[in-house]
């Protein structure tokens, strides 16, 4: 699908120099001398490299849809993952490398989004808070104020996480998955 140069959107994926690019920080620019034209910070989808182009609004670029599926998370094997479509039951295998430091987050019967463009997986997605279990942190003191004072915090995974003082050990707690960050406790 065609759009211009100027409706490209954070997330897009576009087809730009033989390649796949997904536009991660847009600036659009009304210089006082010539026409108006967008800045657009894209990132490679196959190798992660980055590229900063100018986009005038009479350009045309080919806006790519992912294809995005279903997965259930079973298993690790060595640096392999396996995920499981729901529908047809069909295993793929996926290297710990592909899903990054988030493979961390991974829990048994996790449904995670894998994006794949012609067949060639080039994303996945993760849910974005998962509830773990503190292992281990240090004990609340008495007096201590809640008031921005966090503590580390070890969760069941083997994560580091800054948590309130109130939380202690054994308790489970809620975690962004992007952020790697304390939300709140989990009910």
């Amino acid at each position: 699908m065609k759009i211009n140069g100027n409706e490209i959107r954070p997330g897009n994926v576009i087809q730009h120099k033989t390649g796949l690019w997904v536009a991660v920080k847009i600036q659009a620019v009304k210089p006082g001398k010539g026409g108006a034209f967008a800045q657009v910070e894209l990132k490679n989808l196959v190798d992660g490299s980055k590229l900063n182009e100018r986009f005038r609004a009479s350009e045309t670029v080919e806006r790519v849809r992912l294809e995005q599926k279903d997965y259930q998370y079973l298993y690790a094997d060595g640096e392999m993952l396996t995920f499981m479509d729901s529908e047809t039951y069909e295993q793929i295998e996926l290297a710990t490398d592909f899903v990054g430091d988030r493979a961390a987050f991974l829990q048994d019967g996790m449904i995670v989004t894998v994006e794949s463009y012609e067949g060639k997986h080039l994303g996945i997605q993760l849910p974005e808070q998962v509830t773990l279990e503190i292992t281990e942190t240090e004990p609340t003191v008495k007096g201590q104020t809640a008031a921005s004072s966090y503590k580390p915090a070890i969760l069941e995974n083997g994560l580091r996480v800054m948590v309130p003082p109130f939380v202690s050990t054994g308790e489970k707690i809620v975690v962004d998955t992007s952020e790697t960050t304390y939300v709140r406790r989990a009910e």
